[in-house]
């Protein structure tokens, strides 16, 4: 993408900029060296920033700005009278003049929310695929950043295998439950995971301060009568639920509520965080909702905890919605993938009669997104 058009702005502190494309946007001196992309400024090696604010002048304006010949930007900012040049490509993808969002709640535009329709479009890659093409490997990859859900199939039936997709990717976040945990139904079980009871739609470890971010479930074996496995986009119904009930979806984002598990003397686990998380521009960034671990609520008001119980209801009513359900039968050798800052996972009862037998484990989002980004930018040979 290459420059057609550069203006220097009355007072010299910003220039504005158009592209071949018809775009258009306007950029601040002081933005500008501090981003330099020469050698001085950041490192050739790892891209790091090599000075701080305080080594910027304060006052810093624009004496010259010209488009080179490969369409990109050479400027000159004083009082360092430091020339400096960036490409057209570089500039478009680095936009900051935009419409700020007019109302709280909205979503990174890179996300797709989805309901039980994504039934017949259920993202799905293969073990052995990912394994040995790093095309399929980014199609899986970009799959769970895009709807936060993905299914694996052909995976083996050993024990600890589902460590071995986490780290194709990245790293497994131990946890107290160990470096992975296992589903099944036990005699005096520490979590109603391991039995054989129905389970709400919920994020895992709400409780962590941060939680992790992907959970893995594997399936080794599964002869039992129900137990299919649910999943709900918790984003999508965070924004049903801010359009049809408005002052819920302001009130469970506004107060934060209370997990806390103690599986033993030496784990008390504690956090305190909204059940819809906001960044401060109202993006959706996070939903923790587990009806399991949330402990009693003492930082809502006296005068709102009725509204809060209300809106934790009719969120409550909207997860269990068949229609923002997405269900599936996992078979041996089979796992699914959720981004645990969105996506709620449920399982239905199963008899006891018959073995079903899943390993979990946990993992982080930064490590998948790196590895995405690599590979999108190797080529696909």
């Amino acid at each position: 993408m290459t420059l057609t058009r550069v203006e220097i702005l009355p007072g010299s502190q910003a220039l504005e900029l158009d592209w071949t494309d018809g775009g258009h946007a306007r950029f601040h001196a002081i933005w500008l060296r501090d981003n330099a992309l020469d050698a001085e400024t950041r490192s050739p090696a790892n891209g790091q920033r090599l000075i701080t604010v305080l080594d910027i002048p304060k006052d810093n304006t624009l004496s010259d700005a010209v488009i080179t010949d490969d369409g990109g930007l050479r400027i000159i900012i004083a009082p360092e009278l430091k020339e400096l040049q960036f490409s057209g490509d570089w500039l478009k993808r680095h936009i900051y003049d935009l419409e700020p969002p007019q109302t709280l709640g909205h979503l990174d535009p890179t996300v797709d929310i989805w309901n039980c329709r994504l039934t017949n479009q259920f993202p799905t890659g293969n073990w052995e695929d990912i394994r040995q093409s790093k095309p399929a490997l980014r199609n899986w990859l970009a799959d769970i950043q895009k709807y936060g859900v993905a299914l694996l199939t052909g995976l083996p039936t050993t024990s600890g295998a589902v460590c071995d997709v986490a780290e194709i990717f990245g790293y497994v976040r131990e946890t107290n439950y160990g470096r992975w945990f296992e589903v099944r139904s036990e005699v005096n079980p520490s979590n109603l995971a391991y039995t054989n009871l129905g389970l709400q739609a919920h994020t895992d470890n709400p409780y962590r301060d941060p939680v992790p971010t992907l959970q893995l479930l594997a399936c080794l074996e599964n002869s039992v009568e129900g137990g299919d496995s649910i999943v709900v986009d918790g984003f999508a119904a965070a924004l049903r639920l801010k359009s049809e009930y408005p002052e819920a979806f302001d009130i469970l984002s506004q107060y934060r509520a209370d997990f806390e598990y103690a599986g033993a003397s030496d784990v008390q686990l504690r956090a305190r965080k909204p059940m819809i998380e906001l960044a401060p521009d109202g993006e959706i960034t996070g939903i923790r909702f587990n009806n399991r671990s949330t402990a009693p609520l003492t930082h809502v008001p006296f005068e709102k905890m009725e509204a809060y119980y209300d809106a934790y209801r009719r969120f409550a009513v909207l997860v269990e919605d068949e229609q923002m359900q997405v269900g599936f039968r996992l078979s041996p050798g089979e796992l699914f993938i959720v981004d645990n800052t969105r996506v709620m996972h449920a399982r239905k009862a199963f008899s006891g009669t018959g073995t079903r037998w899943l390993q979990g484990c946990y993992a982080d989002k930064d490590g998948l997104l790196s590895k995405l980004r690599g590979l999108e930018k190797q080529p696909d040979h």
